[in-house]
């Protein structure tokens, strides 16, 4: 189920250092954002205080559940049943098949879990044109690759997708046609998508953009993205 996201007064730091701070930010669930801006500027932190991965100050709320609050194990179990994350270098098991890949989760979940997640996976492969079989991922494209790893952000049916540069390693044609299926995939299962991205084609298919520079949010748009 996707949730509302409400920040207050969020502040990330590392010592005395303050790599982010962003004082109101809501979205309603189901939404597609976009986070742009100069490399080095916090995107990325932003993204790992979202999904929970690092400590932050002031208010993160998903839904009714405020990830500032939750100690790390108690966080781990929110993002292991809510959030979907794909990333950057895709973060394969090589030597395994797409449906291995993408069923990965299943590993980490109760006997009962096991079957509707594989099930789940074979069906995301399947709607994203992933080859079948059991050739092993390592002798993938680009593209089929990162196709694998949005199939296994979707096996647990995650409300909430959080991407890092999703189109990053992709030439355009491939990259295209991942927005498309990415997109897709998002607003037909009501999901709020969360994609960093430089890529002026992904931003510019989504409802809203953010820019993050010098670890703040400076611009907050509609669906036009520079």
């Amino acid at each position: 189920m996707a949730l509302p996201l409400e920040i207050k007064d969020l502040e990330v730091r590392a010592g005395t250092r303050t790599l982010l701070k962003v004082g109101d930010l809501s979205a309603p669930a189901g939404a597609l954002i976009g986070i742009r801006g100069p490399s080095g500027a916090g995107k990325s932190t932003f993204l790992h205080a979202l999904s929970g991965l690092i400590e932050v100050r002031g208010r993160l709320c998903w839904g009714e559940v405020d990830l500032a609050r939750l100690r790390p194990e108690r966080r781990t179990a929110f993002r292991a049943h809510n959030m979907g994350l794909i990333f950057q270098d895709f973060l394969l098991f090589e030597e395994l098949s797409p449906q291995a890949n993408a069923g990965l989760s299943g590993l980490f979940r109760t006997r009962h879990d096991r079957a509707p997640i594989a099930t789940r996976a074979a069906e995301a492969l399947a709607r994203l044109g992933v080859p079948q079989g059991n050739r092993k991922v390592g002798s993938f494209s680009g593209g089929e690759r990162q196709r694998v790893a949005i199939a296994r952000a979707l096996a647990t049916d995650p409300g909430l997708l959080l991407a890092d540069e999703p189109t990053a390693s992709l030439d355009r044609r491939a990259a295209d046609a991942l927005i498309e299926d990415l997109t897709g995939l998002a607003r037909a299962g009501g999901k709020t998508l969360i994609a960093v991205s430089h890529d002026a084609h992904l931003l510019e298919r989504l409802d809203r953009v953010l820019t993050i520079e010098d670890g703040k949010v400076t611009d907050d748009t509609g669906v036009q993205a520079a």
